[in-house]
């Protein structure tokens, strides 16, 4: 929780920050919520900007603990991107407690936002940028909040998220035709949470996770049991790990019904720069093979 402490902080950090850039060539401060929306923004800002990450790499928003760094972040910020749908849970707290006079702007603004059961609730899906689609509509959200918050650099944001977009349609199209590859009747795997929603209806494989949208929660006994029955009743061919989850879980899976365990997924974050999805469009493009070679096989 964000103390009485770390509000006294906080209120030092704002004081003393700047608000905006101080001469018309100074960069402005982005401070993105999480690894992917970092990245997406830093593709748009280029040179511009100063992009950075709440969240980093290979690490789990869902269950993220803020920091009194994080606040001072905060405070010092120009612009603040968040992903909204509820995946920050955190979020509304530490922009309240860091005092921060940044313009805080939600990225899947525009998203036709998916309903998914969540401990017997439904709710919004929050991983919209698993569809290239939505992904261009962050990068869209996230050129205008540029432009607001440092309107000198306007030509730069607008050419950069017009090349970059540019790559998405690419990108989607690489997506598109990786699963064109698999057999439809093949089309169906495990994953550990419910993180590729959108990816499944943008594409057309089903993803069935043995725990909801939160990487938080615990599978129950009677879950897993289920789980299992439905792998085996409909020949499920492959299960598939993430970087943010314990992998116990899916190899005992995997152990109690023979189905291959196939590469690593990444859902919620991107690798570390030496890792194989150090950028969004790595992310995609790696997910695409790992599904494609294991469901092939």
């Amino acid at each position: 929780m964000l103390g009485k402490a770390l509000r006294l902080l906080c209120a030092v950090a704002w004081m003393t920050a700047a608000a905006g850039p101080t001469h018309a060539h100074d960069k402005i401060r982005v401070v993105a919520s999480f690894s992917i929306l970092a990245d997406l923004a830093r593709n748009v800002a280029g040179d511009a900007a100063d992009v950075s990450a709440l969240v980093g790499p290979d690490s789990d928003a869902h269950a993220y603990a803020p920091s009194p760094a994080d606040a001072k972040r905060l405070a010092e910020a120009t612009l603040v991107l968040v992903n909204g749908l509820g995946f920050e849970g955190w979020i509304e707290r530490l922009v309240s407690a860091s005092g921060t006079k940044a313009m805080v702007t939600v990225a899947s603004t525009g998203v036709t936002p998916r309903q998914m059961q969540d401990d017997g609730r439904s709710r919004a899906d929050p991983h919209a940028w698993q569809s290239v689609a939505n992904a261009k509509i962050y990068v869209s959200n996230i050129r205008d909040a540029l432009v607001r918050a440092d309107p000198e650099a306007k030509a730069i944001y607008a050419a950069n998220a017009a090349a970059y977009t540019a790559r998405l349609d690419v990108l989607e199209a690489e997506v598109k035709a990786a699963v064109a590859a698999i057999p439809p009747a093949r089309r169906s795997i495990i994953t550990t949470h419910d993180a590729f929603g959108y990816f499944a209806a943008a594409y057309g494989i089903a993803f069935i996770a043995p725990q909801g949208v939160s990487t938080e929660q615990e599978v129950s006994a009677r879950a897993l049991a289920q789980i299992i029955r439905q792998i085996k009743a409909e020949k499920i061919p492959a299960v598939f790990l993430e970087n943010i989850t314990d992998p116990r879980l899916m190899k005992r899976i995997a152990e109690e019904t023979g189905a291959k365990i196939g590469g690593k997924l990444y859902s919620d974050a991107l690798s570390a720069a030496n890792g194989p999805a150090p950028t969004y469009l790595d992310l995609m493009r790696h997910n695409a093979r790992e599904l494609r070679s294991a469901l092939l096989d």
